[in-house]
């Protein structure tokens, strides 16, 4: 049976990335996604760029465009009747292509070109040196329609304790599950080690990976110089890697469209299902560390919406910004870790581009399902600490009942929440839940981090810049131990 006409269908993926020896020969982000997107026309059989209905870009932080929609289309010679822009996060291109793909389906556009870039690398490279990049601004120009949904991930304590980067919340889950586990310290890092080690294996064949050199699970996981402790457990090699300049683009349209601008069925990739949902906003109210209820909900409905399950899904790209995230993303979807788990390599060797990632995967395994005509792929995002999520699924078999999508987010938010107790509320005895170490660039524990139980149950923070307690806590498990919590959350040992 042909597939309807209104059907939206990826057409063209295409990825560029760019290694500057220097600022003389960078390029800006724009330019990254101008050659992604002639790329991705290239990819389809196309001899030029499409004229699309809309342009959209993901959120990017390596410049400030205004509208990067008006300039790339300068650059490109398009005049699409809408530019449009994300809001942030790792999980805003598969929610972007859910967007299209509903759009697309209800007749509201019938080309788009959807994509992003950054160019960290050169940007944070001009500012060692002192050096004012000259990057093109758009003009006084109409803003871009914003796709998605802002989302306050940072409770009030969290921000007055400091805590609010992944690379300190991430390690936090890390504890916790090592501990949930039941494993030593040293056999949970030899088993992170081997993890990351095939997430470098697949990066090692990917010819649009940052980092294309293997490393073995003993490199991963072994401090040195150039793999530092950052977050305990987390050396660098394990932490997403957003020191690079690289960009991705889809072309996405109806089937009408694929067929009226000549693009051959054999490159049509359909979106069968998505789903968009976010757990419990704040870290401090999770239930636990070691689920993701939204994940479970989130893509268990994706794949029911496909009309699968799991065991009929034989392509997977989890969000792999730290390995926390995967095992976590794992878990909820009823993923052995012995699967392969990511198509690229994953952010910490394939490349981290900030919020742009996971359009990466999607262009890999478009790829790869032409590949294997009849499979189907799941594609997992993630943003926050692991809070914003957003799946799809897709195949080169077009779906029986046209794309569709749903959120469950009204189930997760009626499941229960941990209360926070904060401030003189705080003090007294307490167990710790999970921690994490953060080091300064010579290797040097500098603060202690830790969520802690009180005696009925709520949660509170504990911090500490005390040298010999946060070196102590650099050996051996902390989780479970005996602690108490003083004023401003202070910890000390028991």
């Amino acid at each position: 049976m042909p597939p309807d006409g209104r059907a939206p269908v990826i057409v063209g993926a295409g990825q560029h990335l760019h290694r500057a020896t220097g600022l003389d020969d960078a390029v800006e982000p724009v330019e990254l996604m101008a050659h992604a997107i002639r790329a991705a026309a290239d990819d389809a059989g196309l001899t030029a760029v499409p004229a699309p209905d809309s342009l959209r870009v993901v959120s990017l932080f390596s410049w400030r465009y205004g509208n990067p929609g008006w300039v790339l289309a300068r650059r490109l010679g398009l005049e699409p009747r809408e530019l449009a822009y994300t809001t942030a996060g790792g999980n805003s291109p598969q929610t972007l292509l859910n967007a299209t793909a509903g759009a697309i389906g209800r007749g509201e556009l019938d080309v788009a070109i959807l994509t992003g870039g950054e160019a960290w690398r050169t940007r944070m490279r001009a500012r060692r040196a002192g050096v004012d990049v000259d990057w093109e601004q758009a003009p006084d120009v109409a803003p871009p329609v914003v796709l998605g949904l802002e989302l306050d991930m940072s409770h009030p304590a969290e921000i007055a304790h400091g805590v609010q980067l992944p690379v300190q919340v991430y390690p936090m889950f890390e504890s916790a599950l090592r501990a949930e586990a039941g494993r030593s310290v040293d056999d949970h890092q030899r088993h992170l080690g081997e993890l990351w080690a095939g997430f470098s294996r697949v990066a090692a064949r990917n010819p649009f990976a940052w980092i294309d050199e293997e490393k073995s699970a003993d490199e991963i996981r072994t401090v040195t110089q150039s793999n530092r402790m950052i977050g305990l457990p987390y050396p660098k090699y394990m932490n997403s890697n957003n020191d690079v300049d690289m960009a991705a683009a889809l072309i996405v349209c109806s089937v009408d469209a694929a067929r009226r601008l000549g693009v051959a069925p054999d490159r049509w990739v359909f979106p069968h299902s998505g789903t968009d949902c976010h757990e419990h906003p704040y870290v401090s109210q999770r239930s636990s560390f070691t689920r993701l209820p939204a994940v479970e909900l989130g893509g268990r409905r994706a794949m029911e919406l496909a009309g699968v399950d799991i065991d009929d899904i034989s392509i997977v790209d989890l969000y792999s910004c730290f390995p926390a995230a995967v095992q976590l993303g794992a878990s909820s979807l009823g993923l052995g870790l012995d699967r392969k788990l990511t198509r690229t390599g994953g952010l910490s060797f394939a490349g981290g581009p900030w919020n742009n990632y996971v359009m990466h995967a999607i262009a890999t395994i478009v790829g790869e399902l032409r590949d294997h005509s009849g499979e189907r792929a799941l594609v997992w995002a993630n943003g926050g600490y692991v809070t914003k999520h957003a799946f799809g699924v897709y195949s080169t078999t077009p779906p029986d009942t046209g794309f569709r999508h749903e959120t469950p987010q009204a189930q997760i938010d009626a499941m229960p929440r941990c209360e926070l107790a904060d401030g003189d509320d705080a003090a007294g005895p307490a167990t710790i839940e999970a921690y994490t170490v953060m080091h300064d660039r010579d290797g040097t524990p500098e603060r202690a981090i830790t969520t802690c139980r009180l005696g009925d149950g709520r949660r509170a923070w504990g911090l500490s810049t005390d040298a010999d307690l946060c070196t102590a806590m650099t050996d051996g498990e902390w989780v479970g131990r005996p602690v108490t919590l003083g004023a401003a959350a202070s910890l000390i040992a028991t």
